[in-house]
């Protein structure tokens, strides 16, 4: 899929500043998943995954909890505490929960493209499989929620130049396959532009815990640690990005580690707690001069 593009970077001054000359803005983001017939998650909570090909019928029950159970479990938090999210939405989703995607969107959280399926990497896929994603995720999305989305997450954040053009052209406004950044950049190629609205991946649940089998309690204190130290330094403005996952933080052994984020996140002064289309909404105009 790599392809040579024209692409321009538009990047903001160096005094730039979230609303309220905050430094951190925290988004706080639930992971809202479904894998493609004969597909699974490819986290087996076992430890030991079964050999060949073969479809691990734990992986699979273990991603399903995601959709069934755990995303609205997620969800219900951070509505007690009055805080909206940025959601990653399989285009299946849409298809199989309408209605409790619709319920979500319709109290504030944002619903993001993220790929008809998470098992449906761009790198994998032909020119004309991305297209068919895309249109296909996006239709189903703005059906389910009579919304259409502005922004993109894919899966495992990975898309490249000829997608994020592709994006653009379908008029998604941002997207957050970026890790190469702190704040937002402009992207401006020769038909489209796009902002890309960069990761941060310390705290993402999944390799958190599968990855470095660190426990939940770590995980608020890495956090809270790591929100005490910038506040305190007030040098660098900011994105700190919160990432749960429905079928991992979304279990009830996980579910209070999230909460007591959200908590000390609507609690904490210096702090923007914001979705990633109103980082989008602040930032873009900085681009106009």
């Amino acid at each position: 899929m790599t392809r040579d593009l024209s692409c321009a970077i538009k990047r903001l001054d160096k005094d730039f500043l979230w609303p309220e000359n905050s430094r951190l803005a925290v988004n706080l983001n639930i992971a809202y998943e479904m894998w493609t017939p004969g597909a699974c998650s490819s986290v087996n909570p076992m430890g030991n995954v079964l050999s060949g090909d073969r479809i691990d019928p734990n992986a699979d029950s273990y991603g399903r909890y995601n959709a069934n159970a755990g995303a609205r479990r997620l969800f219900d938090i951070a509505e007690r505490h009055g805080v909206a999210a940025s959601v990653f939405t399989s285009g299946r989703v849409a298809e199989h929960h309408a209605g409790e995607l619709k319920r979500r969107a319709d109290v504030g959280h944002e619903i993001i493209g993220h790929s008809y399926g998470q098992d449906m990497l761009f790198p994998y896929l032909s020119e004309d499989e991305v297209e068919d994603n895309i249109a296909t995720s996006t239709r189903l999305l703005e059906q389910a929620t009579g919304r259409r989305p502005r922004g993109w997450i894919s899966p495992r954040i990975t898309s490249d130049l000829a997608v994020q053009q592709r994006l653009a052209r379908h008029g998604y406004q941002w997207h957050g396959d970026a890790l190469d950044d702190d704040v937002p950049y402009l992207q401006q190629f020769d038909d489209s532009e796009i902002l890309a609205i960069p990761f941060t991946i310390d705290f993402n649940d999944l390799p958190h815990a599968m990855r470095f089998g660190r426990t939940p309690a770590q995980f608020v204190d890495m956090f809270y640690l790591t929100v005490d130290k910038l506040l305190a330094s007030n040098r660098e403005t900011l994105i700190l990005d919160v990432i749960v996952h429905g079928h991992c933080y979304g279990r009830p052994a996980g579910a209070w580690a999230f909460e007591d984020i959200v908590r000390r996140c609507v609690d904490q002064p210096g702090v923007w707690v914001t979705t990633r289309g109103q980082i989008f909404d602040y930032v873009r105009p900085f681009f106009d001069d």
